[in-house]
């Protein structure tokens, strides 16, 4: 079933309708979907290389607004609708434990896993549910969010169809490698 919505997704980059299909993906990945955007962003830049900051906004203003409805999920719809989401995901066992200290880190959690190939409808949902304050939760995702897919448009937009192996590969390596040494360097300045 995975490949098959991994097919499906791959194939809306053909179609005319491809930056509204993106913003469709980014939307739904942020909150429930498994595929992530990148998928559909990838083949779309390629195609059309001075189209790839275009599709970038358009994948980060969908996927905050997706993200945006995931923090609903967590808040109002949490034994309904999130709780399945999450069982679905393999994070319901540790999901209560990680929610007792969420509001701590939760701001660096909505970035690692909105800049890393981590579910970041996980971590929405989990702002929802442990009240993450709307504001932090906002502006990590806008940040985050928009970190990944630009970088993302601008490799491809500088090297093309080289560096798209390197992105479905190592890419998601490299963001988390990235945001290790980030909230390490914070840690350090906090300690001085």
């Amino acid at each position: 079933m995975l490949r098959q919505l991994y097919d499906w997704t791959i194939s809306l980059a053909q179609t005319p309708h491809a930056l509204w299909a993106l913003a469709f993906i980014s939307f739904i990945e942020s909150s429930f979907f498994p595929i992530p955007p990148d998928v559909l962003m990838i083949p779309m830049i390629i195609a059309q290389p001075s189209r790839a900051f275009l599709i970038a906004t358009v994948a980060t203003i969908a996927s905050v607004a997706g993200g945006l409805f995931g923090y609903y999920i967590g808040f109002a719809m949490m034994e309904s609708f999130g709780r399945p989401i999450l069982e679905f995901y393999g994070k319901d066992a540790s999901f209560d434990e990680m929610s007792a200290t969420f509001n701590e880190y939760g701001a660096w959690a909505v970035v690692v896993a909105g800049v890393t190939f981590l579910p970041f409808k996980v971590i929405t949902i989990a702002s929802g549910v442990t009240g993450l304050s709307l504001p932090v939760f906002i502006a990590s995702s806008i940040f985050a969010r928009a970190l990944r897919f630009f970088i993302v448009a601008a490799l491809l937009w500088k090297y093309g169809e080289p560096i798209r192996d390197f992105i479905e590969k190592r890419l998601g390596l490299m963001f988390i490698l990235f945001c290790v040494l980030l909230i390490g360097g914070f840690a350090l300045i906090g300690l001085l």
